[in-house]
């Protein structure tokens, strides 16, 4: 049998746990997303003999960019290296989304396999060139992987 002291203590700590958990969920809740670029690989669809890809991107900085060109390797479904590009998305205004798309002559959707931003070329902003790369958030709505 418990005595009501074990019980008051069992309570207490019940109380203690459950607030504390409360305490984590609310501090992850209050905790603002990352700024930085977010760019999505969103279609890619043959045009002719090219293959245009599609991309949805957005400065979640607070300052606008002004010009961000992205230096980027296109692989094949073997995992070769296809061709290496530099990607203008132009201008990029602060919380404003923003569509960019890319022919690439004599290449056939089909055979793209992965698509790498391996970093910022050129970029003009007040933030300079880190603003471009800080916090870039990649992710692909196709079955060809974005990776950074």
């Amino acid at each position: 049998m418990t005595n009501p002291s074990q019980v008051h203590a069992f309570a207490l700590a019940a109380a203690v746990l459950s607030s504390l958990g409360g305490a984590a969920a609310a501090g992850a809740e209050d905790t603002p997303p990352q700024s930085g670029v977010q760019i999505e690989l969103n279609a890619l669809q043959d045009q002719g003999s090219a293959c245009r890809l599609s991309f949805l991107a957005q400065n979640t900085h607070a300052t606008d960019i002004e010009e961000a060109v992205y230096e980027t390797v296109l692989f094949d479904q073997s995992g070769g290296v296809m061709t290496f590009t530099l990607f203008d998305f132009r201008d990029l205004p602060a919380g404003r989304p923003r569509v960019r798309q890319f022919d690439l002559p004599d290449i056939a959707c089909a055979d793209v396999g992965r698509v790498l931003i391996n970093g910022a070329s050129s970029c003009i902003a007040d933030g300079g060139n880190a603003l471009c790369e800080t916090g870039l958030d990649l992710k692909s709505r196709t079955d060809v992987e974005l990776l950074g």
